[in-house]
């Protein structure tokens, strides 16, 4: 009895030992710190900061307001530029439009009146120069008749060219002048628009206000960020596979992240980046048999609802080696709810 029971015990112990080893070999564990983006957010045009109305540690959304400039400038140029834009529209119209018949009925009439005048001129001129060589007129009276005669042709030849125009309208290239500065009047005004639209900074994204870099009152530029935003969406770890693991592991695994700050927590992940290029152990990695070996850098996404994962943060990566990819899997930050859910 006492003989089987040992045998019994010793084949239990290599069963524990082997299972042990098959699970060591189906897993793979890396270390890394938490990773986020950063956003340096600041106003397109340059101006005094009137209203900075969030601060350090606040959560803000897509869209919501964060900081206005001074807008008196803003609201001036666009009041100029929206009417400079309506007088161009108005001048357009008008030559598009054409002669009105008021007016040609006018042109018309002052042409026929000045030709009146023209036609007696000219039978003034023909009877002084029939009279003239004869003495019954003066050479000075003839003259004055073909000044006059002269005059009043040149003056009705303008009326007629008038009454010409009027019936035409407006020329195309004048039309397409005006059609451009109309353009460029519309364009102006809506670049003004949007110069006071930027007068606002709006979030770009779901954030933590990390830093609240300048205050009412200040002068500011696109060059000076107003704040500094901590993405909340993607968080990833940043961690380094050694060469010998980078076959076992491919995108769209899923992965489990652990942090110190909240023991027993596991969060769901998948490794959404491989690096494509191997670097030496960054010195940060503390893992002994990790140091002075090539490895690769990849990116683990981490679903963090509660907002518990930091920058920087120690964290421990855990692969299960065994699992199936899907074709379709989720990949990216963007599907962390519907790849959490998958796995």
């Amino acid at each position: 009895m006492g003989a089987g029971l040992v045998l019994v015990l010793v084949a239990g112990g290599v069963w524990l030992v082997l299972r042990g080893r098959e699970a060591a070999d189906n897993s793979l564990t890396l270390y890394g710190n938490v990773d986020i983006r950063e956003v340096d957010a600041a106003f397109y045009d340059s101006g005094r900061i009137s209203q900075m109305l969030v601060q350090e540690g606040d959560q803000v959304h897509p869209g919501e307001l964060l900081a206005t400039l001074d807008q008196s400038r803003f609201a001036d140029a666009l009041t100029a530029a929206t009417a400079q834009a309506a007088n161009q529209k108005q001048v357009l119209a008008a030559l598009l439009a054409g002669s009105r018949p008021e007016q040609i009925a006018q042109a018309k009439a002052q042409m026929e009146a000045l030709e009146a005048v023209y036609r007696n001129d000219a039978a003034n001129y023909s009877r002084y120069a029939r009279l003239a060589p004869g003495g019954a007129a003066t050479i000075q009276q003839r003259d004055g008749a073909l000044a006059a005669y002269q005059n009043a042709k040149q003056t009705y030849e303008a009326a007629k060219q008038a009454y010409i125009l009027a019936v035409k309208g407006p020329r195309a290239e004048d039309i397409a002048a005006a059609q451009a500065a109309y353009d460029a009047a519309n364009a102006n005004a809506a670049l003004a628009a949007q110069e006071y639209k930027d007068t606002k900074l709006y979030a770009p994204a779901d954030a933590i206000v990390e830093e609240r870099v300048q205050e009412p009152g200040d002068m500011t530029s696109p060059a000076m960020p107003v704040y500094t935003l901590a993405l909340t969406n993607p968080i990833w770890v940043r961690a380094y596979v050694p060469e010998r693991d980078l076959g076992k592991i491919r995108p769209g695994m899923a992965a489990g992240v652990s942090t110190d700050s909240y023991p027993g927590k596991l969060y769901q992940g998948w490794i959404g980046y491989i690096s494509p290029a191997a670097q030496f152990t960054p010195k940060n990695v503390e893992t002994p048999d990790l140091r002075a070996e090539l490895v690769y850098q990849i990116r683990v996404y981490a679903c963090d609802p509660q907002g518990q994962l930091r920058l920087g943060m120690p964290a421990t990566v855990s692969i299960m080696l065994n699992q199936s990819i899907q074709a379709n899997a989720p990949r990216g930050p963007q599907a962390c709810t519907s790849h959490a859910a998958s796995h």
